[in-house]
């Protein structure tokens, strides 16, 4: 007998409110600043690059996207990087974390239906104190059983969570924008995985459609509600 759906977890960045729009601004404020030093396509390449390089040691969010930035300006300057660029940058960083949150469109409706009748819980990645903040802004909290802030989302993440939730694996859903981060690695310990497509991905969370039993896709969060009802 199939396990009901019981637990709906939730991707919060570019899923329940916006987020990598603000990446890309400051993005095009960095090539403006380095735009003497290296042409805007190689100046991408060369921060894409450093930010693989540097999860593994500053994880995700905004503080890693800024010291990634600085150290592709010095990269570029050969270490001539003017410090006024160096300033602008940690001012961008500045605001990024200072941002008002605002939520996608049907986030909070959805959110507080599914509540009513399932176990809803958050998981994100990112720094810390930005997302518990991006949280406590976002007004959405009370409706969460259980937030998760987590270093990286792979299968043996969604394992230990799915493991103490209503329903376990096979009885959990979880929702998001990445494939990468969100569906992929959730069907693999045993969840239904749910895409919601956003306009705007980082490089670096790209990867493709499960052919999976598990895999469902909605167009946005308004969607969410009938799925879960038909999945039942």
């Amino acid at each position: 007998m199939t396990t009901a759906l019981q637990t709906i977890a939730f991707d919060a960045d570019d899923t329940l409110w916006h987020n990598e729009r603000f990446y890309q601004l400051t993005q095009d404020r960095f090539r403006s600043l380095l735009a003497a030093h290296c042409d805007a396509p190689d100046l991408d390449r060369r921060l894409l690059e450093a930010e693989r390089r540097n999860i593994g040691h500053y994880g995700f969010g905004v503080k890693g996207f800024v010291l990634s930035m600085i150290e592709t300006a010095v990269e570029v300057t050969e270490g001539r990087v003017p410090g006024h660029v160096i300033a602008e940058l940690l001012e961008a960083g500045r605001e990024m974390l200072d941002h008002p949150v605002e939520l996608l469109p049907h986030a909070a409706d959805t959110v507080a239906a599914l509540s009513a009748s399932h176990h809803i819980v958050l998981i994100t990645k990112g720094d810390l104190l930005h997302q518990e903040r991006k949280l406590a802004q976002s007004g959405l909290g009370a409706h969460f059983s259980r937030v998760e802030i987590v270093s990286d989302k792979r299968p043996a993440t969604y394992t230990r969570i799915f493991a103490t939730t209503p329903g376990g694996a096979e009885g959990a859903m979880m929702v998001g924008n990445s494939m990468k981060s969100d569906v992929r690695p959730a069907i693999e310990a045993g969840a239904w995985g749910v895409f919601v497509p956003h306009d705007l991905a980082w490089d670096l969370e790209h990867a493709e459609a499960p052919e999976a039993p598990r895999y469902r896709e909605v167009a946005d969060l308004g969607a969410l509600p009938d799925l879960v009802a038909a999945l039942g």
